[in-house]
């Protein structure tokens, strides 16, 4: 058996973090900045929030695909939904579900300062219901899915039908602070992104990569 090559990773310290940041062509601007400094005085449940580097690749992303619908399932206080916004093509719009009235009034408040509203709409209710009801035309441009992790395969799932050919479908924890190969932890949350991450490397339908970003991040590609 060949030897296990040497990892080619880092451990990424906050300083290392804030060097990549800085080194991005789009670093937090005032309305981000300010959304962060507002979701950290939520306290633990901060921890929510996407990080800025991961936050200016899904700008990226959007932009890349040229994406004129995309979807997003678990808005929070809504970084993750102005960088999407921000990455549509001309005319784009960016349709956010989440459950919660209270953290999405934040995400309102800071899609209005960064002059994305228009682009976006919320819809308070279950993810699975709405994706459900959308229409297979048009056809999802790109996805966000950071969300209930049991909830996570019927999100994908729902997506993926409705992905066209050459969209991408993001999920986001994937590797749920390293539990994931902790075969000790056998919780709810863990076994449902276990599920969801093996469900995901053998679906023909897709080409996948999972990037160690932030928490962890999956790409998938519709063939």
């Amino acid at each position: 058996m060949a030897d296990r090559p040497e990892t080619k990773s880092i451990v990424v310290t906050q300083a290392l973090q804030d060097y990549a940041v800085a080194h991005s062509t789009s670093p937090p601007d005032e309305v981000q900045r300010s959304l962060i400094s507002r979701t950290q005085e939520l306290g633990g449940i901060s921890m929510m929030q996407i990080s800025p580097d991961q936050g200016a690749f899904m700008t990226l992303l959007t932009e890349i695909v040229d994406a004129r619908f995309a979807v997003e399932v678990g808005t929070f206080t809504g970084y993750s939904s102005i960088c999407i916004a921000r990455g549509l093509a001309d005319g784009g719009r960016l349709l956010c579900c989440d459950v919660s009235e209270e953290w999405t009034a934040i995400a309102r408040e800071h899609w209005d300062q960064a002059g994305v509203a228009d682009r976006i709409e919320l819809r308070i209710g279950p993810a699975a219901d709405t994706l459900r009801a959308l229409p297979a035309d048009p056809a999802i441009d790109i996805a966000f899915i950071d969300a209930d992790k049991p909830g996570y395969r019927t999100y994908y799932d729902e997506i993926v039908e409705r992905l066209r050919p050459g969209g991408l479908v993001l999920l986001d924890n994937v590797l749920w602070s390293g539990n994931v190969v902790d075969d000790a932890d056998q919780s709810e949350n863990t076994v449902a992104i276990r599920a969801v991450n093996d469900h995901v490397a053998a679906d023909e339908r897709v080409d996948a990569v999972m990037l160690p970003i932030a928490d962890g991040l999956t790409i998938a590609r519709k063939k």
